[in-house]
């Protein structure tokens, strides 16, 4: 009997993770190859053998999952601790985190869709908060200047006007250009606007020539048409010349060249205000050509202005970038809806010519597209109406159709932005600066010049040849750990069997 204990107990190996012990067969651990734990010898630097446990200062509650994939095969996710640390404990222990069951899959890649969001939002760039000068080199390209201390003058002032004109929360001087580009851009839609109205444009008379029955010369006043009131026209001038200097400081001071090129923003900025000048182009070189207010038409580009709103309100940028990350289940929204119009649009077509119909709106198929379209976004203008009961019933379907196929994306749409605008609260409330943890070695005890004597004083100690201890009292962090690891030995023991009385040596841990 004891020496069936005494095999039984070789065969157990007692693993401190942390502090909590747990007690696990070999075979246990050998069911996973190419493993950390598969390959646990006696000559590793952890294992202690006053104790006979090997030692990882490791996330306690995380190896209780693992060391339950040992035993029974399923890799489950613990609830109580962040993705982003048991991806890391996986890694350590040699793990593949695509293991882990479907129950808890959902849960597991959380911490993805997070970070994912979190890297949306530093490409948002929506901190309000100032950057280190070593953040601003890195960010202009002249890290290696700054390093060496020879930051000249164009290279301290480029990154100041940058943020007075493109960071509108970096100080107070570039709230008040913020300001000011939001009063030109509201100044320049609304003078856009209002120059439409009948009330704010002067007619234009012309002096025609006529001849008349008796072959007399005469002339008439002629109103062919009403341009805008001068007013406006200067007013679009001043707002122009700003938005021109604007961009061309913008330009000038911009970290990459390239990058303030291609954005979007920017894109809309600098060919609506192109657009001005060649409205003035066109009005003094092709006024006289037929139809040239045709011409006019591009200039409602400069309505695009109101995007570049989003530089000053988070809350703009959000949006966007909602639509974004929801273009998928737009996409999948204006499939439906052009299906359904078509269908509806055709079964409406003959279900009006079914019955006698002498007040039929419904003449061509192209026309019961409109029908359908404003009949499914809910909107209805009245303009054409089945008149038959077939057509009423088509009618009602295409309605309830549109209902549910436009209800159907919007939580979805709703969800996005919630989780960027939580997301972003969040990130304000942090603190930016945050301690630095640094890496600090385990210290070993000191060593006095000599001969190195692992035979008699034990592994580790080191014989001066005098036959007596070092001249120090104070004793080695070696032997304060095993010390500290001994008057913790009766902490509790997880194991996968119930151990037997042991009426011989000392068991390994107190259970």
């Amino acid at each position: 009997m004891n020496l069936m204990n005494n095999m039984d107990s070789e065969n157990r190996v007692v693993l401190n993770v942390g502090g909590i012990r747990h007690e696990t067969y070999k075979a246990t651990l050998k069911k996973i190859p190419a493993t950390r734990l598969s390959r646990l010898t006696e000559a590793l630097g952890n294992y202690d053998p006053v104790l006979n446990e090997y030692f990882f200062d490791r996330h306690p509650g995380v190896f209780a999952q693992v060391l339950n994939y040992y035993r029974t095969g399923k890799l489950h996710y613990p609830t109580d601790v962040c993705g982003p640390l048991f991806e890391e404990e996986l890694s350590f222990w040699g793990l593949d985190s695509n293991q882990v069951e479907p129950c808890c899959w959902m849960t597991y890649t959380q911490h993805r869709n997070t970070q994912e969001t979190l890297a949306v939002l530093d490409r948002l760039d929506l901190d309000t908060e100032k950057p280190t000068d070593e953040e601003v080199a890195k960010k202009f390209g002249f890290e290696d200047a700054y390093n060496k201390g020879k930051v000249s003058w164009w290279q301290h002032l480029k990154p100041q006007i940058w943020s007075l004109f493109d960071e509108p929360y970096s100080s107070n001087a570039a709230k008040i250009i913020g300001i000011i580009s939001v009063f030109f851009i509201c100044v320049s839609i609304i003078s856009f606007c209002l120059k439409t109205h009948p009330d704010m444009r002067v007619p234009y008379i012309r002096n025609i020539t006529v001849k008349t029955a008796n072959q007399n010369t005469s002339w008439v006043l002629d109103k062919t048409q009403t341009n805008a009131h001068i007013a406006f026209f200067y007013i679009e001038c001043v707002c122009n010349a700003w938005f021109t200097f604007e961009i061309m400081v913008r330009f000038i001071s911009s970290p990459s060249k390239l990058r303030f090129i291609t954005s979007s923003v920017n894109i809309i900025d600098y060919i609506a205000t192109l657009s001005f000048f060649i409205d003035l182009i066109l009005q003094r070189f092709a006024s006289h050509l037929e139809n040239a207010d045709i011409l006019e038409f591009f200039s409602i580009i400069r309505i695009m202005r109101l995007f570049k709103l989003t530089r000053h309100s988070s809350g703009l940028k959000i949006l966007i970038q909602t639509f974004r990350a929801s273009a998928k289940e737009l996409t999948l929204l204006v499939f439906f809806l052009v299906l359904g119009i078509v269908i509806f649009a055709s079964l409406v077509y003959y279900a009006e010519r079914i019955q006698i119909n002498p007040h039929n709106d419904f003449n061509s198929i192209p026309l019961g597209l409109w029908w359908a379209l404003v009949t499914m976004t809910t909107v209805g203008y009245g303009d054409m109406t089945p008149k038959t009961y077939i057509g009423m019933f088509v009618g009602a379907l295409c309605a309830l159709a549109g209902v549910l196929t436009i209800a159907l994306p919007v939580p979805v749409i709703v969800s996005n932005f919630t989780m960027y605008y939580s997301h972003t609260q969040a990130r304000a409330k942090l603190p930016k600066r945050r301690r630095r943890v640094c890496p600090v070695e385990l210290s070993r005890p000191p060593r006095l010049p000599g001969n190195c004597n692992t035979s008699q004083g034990g592994p580790g100690v080191c014989n001066t040849g005098s036959g007596k201890l070092p001249s120090s009292n104070a004793p080695s962090t070696g032997s304060m750990d095993q010390a500290i690891r001994r008057m913790n030995a009766n902490r509790t023991i997880t194991k996968d069997v119930i151990l037997p009385k042991m009426e011989t040596k000392e068991p390994v841990g107190n259970v």
